[in-house]
Parts: structure tokens; sequence; C-alpha cells
């Protein structure tokens, strides 16, 4: 086992992209901390992963909130010993121009998206440096790099995370603690299934984002767990400072569906 006797937390750990990565994480061998604010499902995935053998447990985590973060990573340690793994991927999305954005959402959105991130590492630095390093992975997008009409505070949140992380890398290599994130595209997730349920047309919406998929299929969350997997193993134990995306190769074209814009 790939992460045997390490002890990961997991944000947005509920559902998604969260899940799956506790899941393959859980499954590689760690010890598993799902931190989310949605109780019931976040308990319902721990639930799963327990009636699989997994050691895990869920934290009620407000990553916005210092007292809520510092809360889980006293937690973590009291309940397992310690932190190796962090994976930031808690998130909320929405799409409005500059214009249209006011200051709550805005701030509410890289609350959670960017000082989340912030947070959750702050508090969990001292954890890995105690152990002798660790990994710390954030779930960024192809958003920090291209983007699509509409989404000016997750573009900039997500922008502002990959910049982050590469400062982290630096500031906590000799600590052995590597930093490094990953940057899906479209992923098959009950959000996505809800977006294209909110459109006219949702069929149309699938198979225009399916056109633009240069593999011919959307991504799946076991493809975004499996890469952080790598990065949280010591198989990239001289990996750091990057991004790797995990976007079929979409980050190469020039153009997004139309039902999008």
């Amino acid at each position: 086992m790939r992460l045997k006797d390490k002890v990961a937390i997991v944000t947005g750990g509920s559902q998604g992209i969260g899940q799956g990565i506790a899941e393959t994480f859980a499954n590689e061998g760690a010890k598993v901390v799902v931190a989310d604010v949605n109780e019931e499902a976040g308990r319902e995935t721990v639930q799963a992963l327990q009636n699989n053998e997994a050691e895990a447990f869920f934290q009620p985590t407000d990553v916005s909130d210092e007292t809520s973060v510092m809360s889980l990573m006293k937690t973590a340690v009291e309940k397992y010993g310690g932190v190796d793994i962090l994976v930031n991927n808690a998130a909320i999305n929405f799409r409005k121009p500059v214009h249209e954005t006011s200051l709550e959402e805005w701030n509410k959105l890289l609350g959670i998206n960017l000082t989340g991130p912030f947070l959750c590492s702050k508090y969990a630095l001292p954890e890995l440096q105690n152990r002798g390093g660790g990994s710390i992975i954030n779930i960024a997008s192809w958003h920090a790099e291209k983007t699509i009409t509409r989404l000016a505070a997750y573009a900039s949140a997500k922008g502002g995370l990959t910049a982050l992380t590469r400062q982290m890398a630096l500031d906590y290599g000799a600590d052995q603690i590597r930093v490094n994130a990953v940057g899906p595209s479209t992923v098959d997730t009950p959000l996505l299934q809800k977006t294209f349920e909110s459109l006219d047309d949702p069929d149309e919406a699938f198979r225009q984002t399916l056109d633009f998929q240069p593999m011919g299929r959307i991504g799946t969350t076991e493809d975004i767990a499996n890469a952080c997997l790598f990065l949280a193993s010591d198989e990239s134990t001289y990996v750091s400072g990057q991004t790797l995306m995990v976007d079929g190769g979409a980050i190469n074209k020039i153009a997004r569906p139309l039902m999008f814009d």
C-alpha cells in the first residue's frame, strides 16, 4: 500500500473530487480525516470508508474560519498522532463578471477557495514539520491558466492558489515538505450534473462539453484522485512547486463549449 499508516486530511471530502480522493487514499492504507461543512454527506462518506475497513473520521470544518481549521488540526493530531498529507480541495463557484459580483460574493468565494488553503496549510505545516516532512496538495483548476467567460472570482482564486503552491514549495522545501497543485478541467461530479440540469438544453450542453475533450471523454474523480495519490506518495519525493494538469489535454484548446458562454 502506497500510503500505509499515513494520516491524510481531505477538505471538501464529502462528495465529488474530495470523496474520490478520500476513497483512493483509504484504499492505499491512509488514515483519512474527511473535513467538510456538509455533515450529513461527510458522515456518510466516512461510514462508507469504515465499512470498507478503512480508518477514517469526519470533522465538521469551515475552511474559511480560523477557529474551525485550528480545531480540525488539533482533532486530527489527537486522533491519529500527527498529519502527513493535506489535500486542500474545498471550494465553491459561481459565474459572474466583475461588475456583477458583490463584495460579499467575492469575499465568500476567496475565503473558501484561497484563504481556506492558506489557513489549512498554516496549521498543518507545523504538524508536517514534526513528522519530518509530508505533502500538501492544492486542488486548483485549469481556470488558473486559461478560463471561460464570467468566472472572475473563481479564476482569480485558483490563480492565487497556484501561486501560493509555488511559494510554499520554496519556503518549506528544506523541511522535506512538498507542495503541489492538481489542475482538473471538466470532471463528472454531482456539481457538474447540477450545472447541466440548470441549462435550457442539458443534452446539448453535455454534447458540446464532450466534443471539447481531446480524449473524447470527461474526467472522472478517479483521474484526479490518482494524480493526488502520486503526489502524496513516496513516488514523488522530488516533485514540488508544480501544477499537474489533469485535463485530458483540454488546456491546449482555445475555445470552450458555447453553452457555457
